[in-house]
This record gives structure tokens, sequence and C-alpha cells, in this order.
């Protein structure tokens, strides 16, 4: 066997040190891109234009069976604080205004309404919380569809009314970075530079919307449960009051 000269040992030692050395850092080099990458292992919309986030997150809003919208919607100079489960079918939840609460629940086209005195009394006008009305306090009163309060407390439980009203930025739309919302990643989108609103979209899974800062000081929500189905139960005859054409104007 020819003896292999002891000065290429160590010059082939050190080739195979200095491979595995510069191997090594390379790994690590690599490692470190990617970790600046704020977009790695997400769904990718993070990446596109915000006129296609928008469209992506629309697209995912309206095909969701169902979703959890709850915060504050200002419209008509009046403040709604709302926390209503909507689907296609319906929607059940509460809504808070000028102190009073009452609570909402359609199925289908009838739409029931339950409150406590407070809100039945100023709907009263006079306090009346002793008469016919007082007869309201704490059931689910059926709201006839010609009342001007079905359409105006309708729209609160249908999902798709709703998030087409609310779902859209004004202005010109950009990109304002990653976020971050209870947990999950977040891509922020703006209109107007936030003066028209801002949204921020979902980074894991379906780029559902999030969170939503709507324009001029008009409320801002929250967007959760995408897709969780619930169930939408009629109440029983005894918990239940007809008042007839027109319910007391508020």
């Amino acid at each position: 066997m020819t003896a292999i000269p002891r000065g290429r040992t160590r010059r082939t030692a050190l080739v195979t040190v200095t491979c595995a050395l510069a191997l090594t850092g390379a790994m690590v080099l690599a490692g470190c891109g990617g970790g600046d990458d704020p977009d790695a292992g997400t769904n990718g919309v993070g990446k596109l234009p915000a006129g296609k986030i928008q469209s992506r997150t629309r697209a995912a809003a309206e095909g969701a069976a169902a979703v959890r919208l709850s915060g504050t919607v200002v419209t008509s100079g009046r403040t709604y604080r709302l926390d209503m489960r909507l689907k296609a079918g319906g929607g059940t939840g509460s809504v808070t205004s000028q102190g009073a609460a009452f609570r909402l629940l359609r199925i289908g086209q009838e739409l029931y309404l339950k409150a406590g005195p407070d809100f039945w009394d100023h709907a009263d006008g006079d306090g009346g919380g002793d008469g016919a009305v007082g007869k309201l306090d704490g059931k689910y009163v059926k709201v006839p569809q010609g009342d001007p309060a079905y359409r105006k407390f309708s729209g609160f439980t249908d999902k798709d009314v709703l998030l087409d009203g609310l779902l859209t930025l004004h202005g010109t739309l950009a990109t304002e970075g990653h976020h971050d919302q209870a947990g999950t990643p977040t891509i922020r989108i703006t209109g107007d530079k936030g003066s028209g609103g801002t949204l921020d979209v979902s980074l894991q899974g379906t780029p559902y919307p999030l969170r939503l800062v709507r324009a001029g000081g008009a409320g801002t929500l929250r967007f959760s449960d995408w897709g969780e189905n619930f169930a939408l139960t009629k109440p029983s005859a005894s918990d239940t009051v007809d008042y007839g054409k027109q319910l007391p104007a508020s």
C-alpha cells in the first residue's frame, strides 16, 4: 500500500473543514434571509397590491357561511354598539344605543326585538311603561315588515347587506405594513392614508377581514368566528308578543 504524504493529509483535512464551514455559513445566511420575510409561511396576500387584497377579502367574506361582528357603528349621528352573529338565514345578537340595550333575532323574513324598560319607555315617548308598552318588557316582539323599525334594524341582522356596506375603503388604496390581531398576523390596507378607513386582513388561511376602522370616525368593528355555524331558534309563543301593525315610535 502506498503511503499518503503527511502534508497532503493536512491539506485535505483543511479543505474539508473549510467546505463544511462554508456550507454551514450559507445555511445560516439562508435561514436569516427567510426570517426577514414577513410573508414567509402566510397565505401570500401580503405581497399583493392593496386593490387585489381588498377584492380577495371581500370575496372571502361573501363566501363564508357565517361571521361574528362586534364593535361600534355610527350612522345618522347615532352610535350603535353591536355584537351580532350573522349567516344567510338570519342573525342574532345585541345592540346598544343611547344607553338602551336590545336584542335582535331574524329568522328568514321574521324579525324579533327584545328589550327592557329603558328601551320601551324611551320608545313610548311619554314614559308610558305602565300601559300597553309595559307588556313588551322582556318579550320578543315581532316587528311588522311595514314598520320603519323593520328596515332600520333588519340590516343589523343581514350578513350580505351589512358586510357590503362596511367592507369598502374610500379613496386611494395602499398597504400599511404587517400587524397583528389577537395573535393572527395581518396585512393592513388603507384608503387615503387612513382617512378613508383601514382594514386588517388575515395572513393565515383564508384572507378574512379581521378589523375595520371606518372612515370619518364612523366606528371600529372586529370580525371573528368566520364560517362557524350557529342555531337560530324561533322564540316560543309564550315569550312572544305581536304588537300589531306598528311599534311605538323610537
